[in-house]
């Protein structure tokens, strides 16, 4: 059990330490090659901070612990609304651009609405992980479309934003830069395999499931980056950040997270037996979303209602484990 515990601290540690690695020296690379923030923000921030994610479903499919893996997607989008984004708002309120709500949020909305629709039948097939992946793609390709037709004063708040939340580093040498962004993705793998071995081994012997371990430990763990990124910004004054970062994480979770997991290896998933998870996570989502059109505030009432929330969900999973 204490060398689980180890194992499972030294991954979160990893995937936290890989993942800001990997973001900045990537991020600062890009920079140098002339790459506008706002493509930074949309495309190697966006990928980098899903990354902890990302190798950990993997890592979970390889050794057979689809729970884990479908736990690490559903969790983290319920993580990052009810925990990153609730905090958030009771730190500051942080306002929505009307552009998340045109174009992002009617996207999160039916990603949401997709990810049971495809567990109905009880698995995510690999052909229906190809489609995930195919929109994960997309969906990057279509933001930057849209941001160029857009009208100048939107792409320029936007690319404040993007540059905000990159945390560009100044210029530096390639060299070192994209070294860092290779010991920060050997940390995010080296990290991923340590948490998965941890999780499964603390979920043996204290008689947890997979399953919750992946929408708990797992979950919490891997949206570490969000969680500092948006609590960093609000405390900068930012808040507004955590709006597109939660929003943007949400989608990516579910389609590449999800589809690189359920390509690797199908996930089974009997839907009476995530059907509270997947309940849970359409809730905070609709009320997240009703929160954000609602004067274009999410204020500190209703961060407090989705961090309690979260932890009624926390509290109902423990319970029923």
């Amino acid at each position: 059990m204490v060398i689980d515990a180890l194992y499972l601290l030294a991954g979160l540690l990893l995937l936290y330490f890989g993942a800001e690695w990997l973001v900045a020296g990537a991020a600062g690379l890009a920079r140098s090659l002339g790459m506008r923030p706002l493509i930074i923000g949309l495309t190697v921030v966006a990928f980098g901070t899903s990354a902890p994610e990302l190798v950990v479903g993997i890592d979970a499919s390889i050794a057979g612990q689809g729970a884990i893996a479908l736990g690490n997607v559903v969790g983290s989008n319920i993580a990052n609304l009810g925990l990153i984004l609730g905090l958030t708002a009771l730190i500051l309120p942080p306002a929505v651009d009307v552009q998340v709500l045109r174009r992002e949020v009617p996207v999160l909305l039916a990603v949401t609405a997709l990810l049971p629709l495809a567990l109905i039948d009880g698995w995510l097939a690999r052909w229906e992980a190809a489609v995930l992946l195919v929109l994960a793609v997309g969906y990057p390709w279509w933001m930057i479309r849209s941001a160029r037709i857009g009208s100048l004063a939107a792409a320029a708040e936007m690319e404040e934003a993007a540059e905000l939340a990159a945390a560009l580093p100044p210029a530096g040498s390639r060299l070192r830069l994209a070294l860092r962004a290779v010991v920060g993705l050997a940390l995010l793998v080296g990290g991923g395999r340590a948490l998965i071995e941890g999780a499964v081994g603390i979920a043996t012997t204290a008689g947890m499931s997979p399953r919750v371990i992946g929408l708990t430990i797992v979950a919490v763990g891997t949206s570490l980056p969000e969680l500092a990124t948006s609590l960093l910004a609000a405390g900068r004054g930012h808040a507004d950040i955590a709006v597109g970062n939660v929003v943007g994480s949400n989608i990516f979770n579910i389609l590449l997270i999800g589809g690189a997991s359920a390509m690797t290896a199908p996930i089974v998933a009997p839907i009476g037996s995530v059907a509270i998870d997947l309940v849970a996570m359409g809730a905070l989502t609709v009320f997240a979303v009703a929160a954000m059109r609602t004067r274009r505030k999410v204020d500190r009432v209703e961060g407090a209602v989705l961090v309690l929330g979260y932890v009624g969900f926390l509290t109902a999973l423990l319970l029923g484990r």
